[in-house]
């Protein structure tokens, strides 16, 4: 008989995993089946060592990778803890690859921007259309907030991003909020250690007053007109470093 040789080639063959992957599987799975859920303390090494017939070296492992991708919380001296799932988490673990994405070229910067702006543009037509009194206050207080944070750059983009946060949080969707609260957090932290700052603060204080403004009056098509052009204008602010001059 003649051995056979298919077209998998080396795709076919298989591949011995290493126990703590096999580890780290299984306790995902006890979390999506709700066997382990938010706030449950995790078992101990010894159980699970006992219920996987495994090494402590696996678990410690498994533990390990759990504890670096948000499912778990580990606190020095106590048992860990599962995480909540949510979007804001999945969003966080995309945190270091889009900063090397970011990084790697300016296109990607300029592709962040545009998708910033139709995220945002849409977003603030829904909040213009659900903002009750409470919010425009909050939107307010925090405004109040970004005036006082002139003059100390780190804490007005901190400023800046909880106000455009606010804004996609009144959509009380929190995948979208999720979303938003991750484009600003890549925009502005790439921005603090590669991009320049041009200065025109009083500019963004005047403008986001001028979005509040559209919101309360209930026109969605004026807010958004109004964040549109915020965006326009502030877009230029962000460069990549080797655009810099």
């Amino acid at each position: 008989m003649e051995n056979w040789n298919g077209p998998g080639g080396d795709d076919d063959k298989i591949v011995r995993r290493k126990l703590s992957d096999q580890v780290l599987e299984r306790l995902r799975e006890m979390i999506v089946r709700g066997e382990l859920a938010p706030g449950d303390l995790m078992p101990s090494e010894r159980e699970l060592m006992k219920r996987f017939g495994v090494g402590r070296p696996a678990v410690r492992e498994a533990m390990q990778s759990m504890h670096t991708q948000g499912l778990i919380t580990i606190s020095h001296g106590e048992r860990s803890r599962v995480s909540e799932l949510s979007a804001d988490l999945a969003f966080r673990q995309m945190d270091m690859v889009a900063r090397m994405l970011l990084s790697a070229s300016s296109d990607n910067l300029e592709y962040l921007k545009e998708a910033r702006r139709l995220f945002e543009v849409g977003m603030v037509k829904i909040a213009t259309e659900k903002a009750t009194k409470e919010d425009i206050a909050e939107l307010e207080k925090l405004l109040a907030t970004q005036r006082t944070k002139l003059g100390n750059p780190s804490e007005f983009i901190k400023a800046d991003i909880a106000f455009h946060s606010k804004i996609s949080a009144i959509s009380g969707n929190p995948i979208l909020a999720a979303v938003c609260d991750a484009m600003l957090t890549w925009l502005f932290n790439y921005h603090a250690d590669l991009l320049i700052w041009s200065g025109r603060e009083n500019v963004t204080l005047e403008e986001h007053q001028k979005i509040i403004e559209c919101i309360a009056s209930g026109d969605p098509a004026a807010a958004a007109s109004a964040l549109g052009t915020h965006l326009n204008r502030s877009k230029d602010l962000y460069r990549h470093h080797n655009q810099a001059e």
